[in-house]
């Protein structure tokens, strides 16, 4: 069941390959929904995870995401490059 979009949050990550990914944006409310609809416009993959979310929008900007969000995050990254690679297959085919 989605959240209504006064309680939606939303975070965003970037990961270099070096040191743990970092929150480059996170909020709730107006700010969830710009920050859903600027990752949309860049073919950004966004996953509903409240739960992630919630943990990810309590972290400083800047800040590398703390060791027990690792697992969380590791799977998320990985649902990520997965639906870039499918998405790649289906514009190659």
């Amino acid at each position: 069941m989605s959240r209504p979009d006064a309680e939606r949050r939303a975070a965003a990550l970037r990961y270099d390959g070096t040191g743990a990914p970092k929150v480059v944006a996170a909020g709730r409310g107006e700010i969830a929904k710009r920050i859903i609809e600027e990752a949309r416009a860049a073919g950004v993959p966004i996953r509903d995870d409240a739960a992630l979310a919630d943990a990810l929008a309590r972290l400083e900007l800047q800040a590398e995401i703390p060791e027990e969000l690792w697992l969380a995050v590791a799977e998320t990254l990985i649902w990520a490059h997965r639906v870039d690679l499918r998405d790649l297959g289906r514009r190659a085919a």
